[in-house]
């Protein structure tokens, strides 16, 4: 099983466009060593010829023009067989609208995602308007198999933070993903959005070979120390990555060959190449992603 790293930050990508913290400065002026991201999705392949995205971002377009397993081999002919969600926020779901030139497009989304895009954001109904859409609903500890030798089953990831369009349903709002190779039987996690490691979530991490893992935050109130916002990660649905109890503290111990931090807030410090952040975390055995990443699980 391929997985590519089509963008590896948060919302609003590195640098975001409005923002001048000493990290977006640093990408801009080349004060210090770090890479632009692209707002994050992956694409997963059991044989590298038929592909599953998995969450579309604003970005989409740059992203599969960046990568040419990707790309059109004839006229109006693509390698994507489907895309699946994690969850309805903007960042993953609005570069589907991008995508509205396909003929048709399966969706593979829990109910209460579907619910938000057609009548919270209205994402879907929008591009209904342009091409067909077949939704696969997303249930939670089923297994489901895909073209290419793949299959995954979807768990449900508890958010205390509230749903931005309406009330919509409380479970299913946020889901990882744990896809296996059906021919070796290896797995990997994908679980952009956490905002606690319960019991259950860490059970879907068990005997895997590569995780990525939400990465948005190095500490619960960053975005506050920088004045610039009043939430804290946990509220915005995200565990941080440093503070006690973090998530480094947390899964750095696990027996995983490989865990990468991927979707990674434009504030964070591990962006930065020589930040001792970066460093802490690569001395427990832990990543971070950046566009254009490959792994293997074989």
């Amino acid at each position: 099983m391929w997985v590519r790293v089509l963008g590896s930050a948060a919302g609003g990508g590195f640098p975001q466009w409005n923002c001048a913290c000493p990290n977006c400065r640093a990408v801009r002026d080349g004060s210090r060593p770090c890479r632009p991201r692209t707002q994050s999705a992956i694409a997963v392949s059991g044989d590298y010829r038929k592909w599953f995205l998995f969450n579309a971002s604003p970005d989409v377009r740059t992203q599969i023009e960046a990568f040419a397993a990707l790309q059109p081999s004839g006229e109006r002919a693509t390698p994507l067989r489907a895309v699946l969600l994690t969850d309805a926020e903007i960042d993953h779901t609005l570069g589907m609208l991008l995508l509205r030139e396909a003929k048709a497009i399966e969706l593979h989304a829990t109910p209460a995602v579907q619910e938000t895009l057609c009548d919270g954001t209205a994402v879907l109904r929008t591009l209904e308007a342009y091409c067909q859409v077949t939704w696969r609903p997303v249930v939670p500890g089923a297994d489901v198999r895909l073209d290419g030798g793949l299959s995954y089953r979807a768990f449900d990831v508890p958010t205390s933070k509230p749903p931005r369009f309406g009330a919509g349903r409380e479970q299913g709002r946020v889901v990882g993903y744990r896809l296996t190779d059906e021919s070796s039987g290896r797995a990997v996690v994908y679980l952009p959005g956490v905002q606690e490691l319960t019991a259950e979530v860490l059970a879907e991490l068990d005997d895997c070979g590569c995780l990525l893992v939400d990465g948005t935050c190095w500490h619960d109130d960053e975005l506050i120390r920088l004045g610039l916002a009043r939430k804290t990660a946990r509220d915005m649905g995200h565990l941080p990555i440093g503070d006690p109890g973090g998530s480094l503290e947390q899964l750095s111990p696990l027996p995983i060959e490989r865990k990468i931090y991927i979707h990674i807030n434009n504030t964070n410090p591990i962006l930065l190449d020589d930040a001792p952040e970066r460093r802490a975390l690569e001395q427990r055995g832990m990543e971070v992603a950046a566009d254009g990443l490959e792994v293997r699980v074989a």
